[in-house]
This record gives structure tokens, sequence and C-alpha cells, in this order.
């Protein structure tokens, strides 16, 4: 598991560096205006089904099936499958991409009715829509792609696809944007192309595995299989989705800046995420699943405690340390141009509940996959069901004083509702701990204790942030994120903590 994890995080750490680099650029030259917020919807309903059908409910179910034909019947089987399935997921994308289109005005109701009151910002946000909505038909066929190289254990085309999207986006804001007469349209478009060249990058290594999709109306047991586990899984995704629908559209009712705030902030928490937390579930499910379909349970639960170990030692100091560093992050990152001091403020406010929950969120992505491989997708819909009516709750409480600080906040609380449900159901069926614990808890905690420290006593005020000039803050930055991570890693060695306390079970990697 650490081998695939370190493949899968190194690459996804050069996409998110570029992803920052991409988002400094948006906020250089559209800042927090109406531009940027009509683009982030526009972009992130495509990115919504996406997540909905292609990397959510559909990798969810496929991925088992995939593992179980790849593990008992062989390489045919497997081709067969993948054509029967790869013809249906194209047949759906196609459909619900000419309804997108055809109705845009209509989902731009749905995902943001606020906007409805500034009519330019409606129908900019309604026409990047048609333009970006093409890209989830080429985004979807990557998430089928990334599936089948996951599962014969190639991750890291997977990890580094979305380099693509980040160096298109750039090349589109500095380089397509002065020939628009709107500029931000040039990102509409930028998102349409990064879609197929992220596909047309996976082709080559799909032909070079053996697997490259020949979509047909054929009929293959595996199917019907992925069918029964999708409806659930899809009604268990769709809830998720539907926390980041609910808090778009409370969003678009606040003052305008808001939806872009929640956007930069909610970037900085998916660093550590992506990084760390969806690269562990990217690397979790296969092996879960390949465990499950072997009935080895031994490598079924140490999998899980090293994914759990992996998240105490690494996602927790990750969350201390975007609390602490909130302010100086955004001001370093992105106050330049049109992305004013108070932008910096009202985005780091927002981060900082973000990262509140960012334990949280890597909870999920390891533990919904264990009771995915288990082809047991009823438990985590019910439990997202109750996650999402505390995360609605949650949202109409806190939006009237904390305004969006209060829509992060219900997300981040939420989501500790979630991964304690799903904790505490698979450590009563499939799960127990392994010994050891105690020790690795009070030793994360003394090391923990002395990063603080460290952080509170040498990072600056906000206002010094705020007045002080790019190459300081990035200087300054840079310190204090490279001497924290190194004290850190110090003391956790002097305290003893080594390999084998993390890594329970070689097995496959």
């Amino acid at each position: 598991m650490l081998k695939n994890l370190f493949t899968v995080s190194s690459m996804t750490l050069v996409s998110r560096i570029l992803g920052f680099v991409r988002d400094m650029v948006i906020a250089r030259y559209f800042g927090a205006s109406a531009g940027a917020d009509a683009f982030f919807v526009a972009f992130k309903i495509p990115n919504f089904f996406r997540r909905l059908f292609a990397e959510g409910a559909f990798s969810q179910a496929f991925v088992p099936v995939l593992s179980e034909a790849k593990e008992k019947a062989g390489m045919e089987r497997v081709r067969h499958l993948v054509d029967a399935i790869s013809f249906r997921l194209l047949m759906a994308l196609l459909l619900v991409i000419g309804i997108g289109m055809v109705f845009s005005d209509a989902v731009i109701w749905l995902f943001a009715p606020g906007f409805h009151a500034e009519p330019f910002k409606f129908q900019l946000t309604a026409e990047m829509l048609r333009i970006t909505f093409p890209y989830l038909l080429f985004i979807s066929l990557v998430a089928l792609s990334s599936a089948i190289l996951n599962t014969y254990n190639h991750f890291a085309v997977p990890a580094f696809t979305p380099v693509l999207l980040n160096l298109t986006l750039i090349a589109a804001a500095i380089g397509l944007s002065p020939h628009f007469d709107i500029p931000v349209l040039a990102l509409a478009w930028g998102v349409l192309l990064a879609g197929i060249l992220q596909l047309a990058l996976h082709l080559p290594f799909l032909w070079r595995l053996g697997l490259l999709p020949r979509p047909r109306p054929i009929d293959d047991p595996g199917v019907n299989e992925v069918k029964r586990l999708m409806l659930p899984a899809l009604f268990g995704v769709s809830v998720a989705q539907i926390n980041l629908l609910i808090d778009t559209v409370l969003a678009s009712f606040l003052v305008t800046g808001s939806v872009s705030w929640l956007y930069y902030a909610d970037r900085l928490m998916e660093f550590p995420l992506g990084v760390f937390g969806i690269a562990l579930a990217t690397v979790a499910l296969p092996g879960l699943s390949r465990a499950a379909a072997r009935t080895d349970w031994h490598a079924y639960r140490a999998q899980i405690d090293t994914a759990l170990r992996l998240i105490w030692l690494v996602g927790v100091p990750a969350s201390l340390g975007l609390m602490l560093l909130a302010a100086p992050l955004l001001a370093t990152l992105f106050q330049y141009g049109a992305f004013t001091p108070e932008d910096v403020m009202q985005s780091s406010r927002a981060l900082m509940a973000y990262a509140l929950g960012l334990v949280g969120f890597m909870l999920v992505k390891v533990l919904a996959p264990a009771f995915y491989a288990l082809k047991d997708m009823k438990t985590p819909v019910r439990i997202a069901v109750i996650a999402l009516v505390v995360n609605t709750v949650l949202n109409l409480v806190f939006i009237f004083p904390l305004a969006h600080v209060g829509l992060a906040l219900a997300t981040s609380l939420a989501a500790f509702v979630n991964a304690g449900l799903l904790y505490h159901h698979l450590r009563g069926t499939h799960f127990e701990r392994h010994e050891g614990w105690r020790a690795l808890l009070w030793r994360g905690v003394l090391a923990m204790g002395g990063m603080v420290a460290w952080l509170l006593l040498w990072t600056p005020s906000t206002t010094d942030w705020l007045s002080a000039d790019a190459w300081h803050r990035i200087g300054w930055l840079a310190a204090l994120v490279v001497s924290a991570v190194a004290l850190y890693g110090a003391l956790l060695w002097l305290l003893g903590v080594r390999l084998h306390h993390v890594r329970l079970y070689r097995g496959e990697d």
C-alpha cells in the first residue's frame, strides 16, 4: 500500500502545486468578481455530475466487479466487461450532456438561483455552462480508464492527469483571455480542451494494457452486477453532492464574492485531501476489493488499520497546519492583482472552518471504500443521508450569524458525523483495531504539540502578511512549512515511531 500511496501522492502533489498556480493566475486576472463567480459555478456543474456518475457511483460499483473478474476469470472476461460497460456509460453521458446543454438556464436556476437577481451574471454562467458541459463526457471516460488502470496497479497516469487541466487553464487565462470580449469565457473553453487532452493521455496506456475500450451493445453478467451495486451507490454519492449543491445554492444568495471565497478556501483544503486523503482512498479500494475477493480478511483489516494510522499521523497535523496558517497561505498564494486583502480575510475564515473537518473528509474517503469492497453499498448510503440532514440543518443554523463561513463549518461537522457512523458500523462487523494504537496516539499528540507551539511562536501577524511583498511572503511561508514538517518528523522519530508501526501488512502492492 505505501509504495502505491507514494506514487499517487507524488503525482497528485505535482498536480496540486500546478493547481495552486492555476488559482493564483485566475485570482490575479479575475479576483472574486461576478465573472469569477460565474465560472466557478459553470465549472462546478459538470464536476458535480462527474463525481455523481463517473468517479462516484460508477467507480465504486465498477472497481469491485472488475477486481473480481481479474482475480477469478482472466483477461478475456475483463475485456468483455470493459467493452459492455463503456458502451452503457457513453450512452448515459451523451443523454445527460444533451439535456444539460439544451436546458442550461434551468440548470443554473437549480445550482445558483441567487444569480437570477443579477442578469449579467446569470446569462454569463449559462453561456459558460454550454461550453463546459461536454467536459463531462471526456472526464468521465478518463474516470473509467483510471478505474481500469488502478485495478491493474497503474496509479501514476491517473494521478498525473489533472496536471493537463491546470496547465490548460493557466494558458487560457494568460494567453486566450485577452482575445475575448468577456475575458473569463476563455476559462470555459480551456476546461473543454483540457478534457480532450486528458482522455488522449490515457488511450496509449489502455492500449498497452490490452484494455482499450471498444464500446459495444453486448451483454455481460458484470454489467448487471455493476447496475445492482450502482443504484445504492448513486444515491449515496448523490447525498454527498447534494451537500455541495446546497452550499452553492445558499452561497449564491450571499454577497458577490462568497462563491469565490468558498472556492479558494476549498482549494487549499483540497490540497492535503487530494495529495494524501484521496490518494490513500484510490490505493485502498483496489487492494480492499482484491482482499475481499480472495476472502483474505487479515489483509482486509490490516489495510484499513494502516490507512487509519496514516490519517492520524499525517491528516491531523495537516488540519492543524491549515488552521494556523490559513491567512498566510491565502495571502501568499492569491493576494495579487484583483484579489484584495478583504478577499484574503474572508477566504481565510472559510479555510479555518474547512480545515476543522479535514480529518473527517479523509476518514470518509477511506472508510466508505471498505464497504464498497464488500459490495455493501446500502450502509454508506444510510449514513450519508444522516450526514445530509445534519449538514442542511447546520447550514441553516450557521449561515445567518457566519454567512459563507457557516456553510464551510456545517460541511466540516457533517463530515465528522459521516465518518463516525461509518467507523461505528465497520468496527461492529468487519474491522478490529490492531495493537499499538495507544502508544501511537500519545506519541502523535506530543509531536503535534511541538509543531503547533513552533508555528504559534514564529508565525507573524495577519497584518504583517497582508502588508509584505510577494517574495517575503513566499520565503517566510516556505520556511515555516518546511521547518514545521521537519520538526514534526524529528519529534516522531525521537519518540520512537517507525515504519513498522504503520505498515501492518505488505500484501500485494
